[in-house]
């Protein structure tokens, strides 16, 4: 994925003692997106707004809250998340990488 005329926050957010570290893009019209690195670790996010999370690199597991299946994600594939949910993720092996859409 390739982003033109953002401006991208040098401020990371990091979570889990950096082991989830992302970087805010803003775009003109006011949306916003995160780019960012899970390292190998189990983790959970809760949501305010809907999400769809696209793996860019490597690959992970994730469990929607309110449900018990996990599924797999690649490279090239993605997940939404609604709004005031949340989810777990694992990466079981070196680095998932991720861009994270606010819908």
């Amino acid at each position: 994925m390739k982003f033109e005329n953002v401006t991208a926050l040098a401020k990371a957010n990091v979570y889990f003692d950096g082991k989830v570290v992302s970087h805010t893009v803003l775009f003109p019209d006011g949306s916003k997106k995160t780019l960012g690195l899970i390292y190998a670790g189990e983790f959970h996010f809760g949501t305010d707004a809907a999400e769809r999370m696209d793996i860019t690199a490597g690959g992970c597991r994730v469990r929607l809250d309110g449900t018990s299946e996990w599924r797999d994600y690649g490279a090239g594939t993605s997940f939404r998340v609604p709004a005031k949910s949340g989810f777990d993720i694992t990466v079981n092996a070196g680095i998932a990488e991720y861009v994270c859409s606010f819908e």
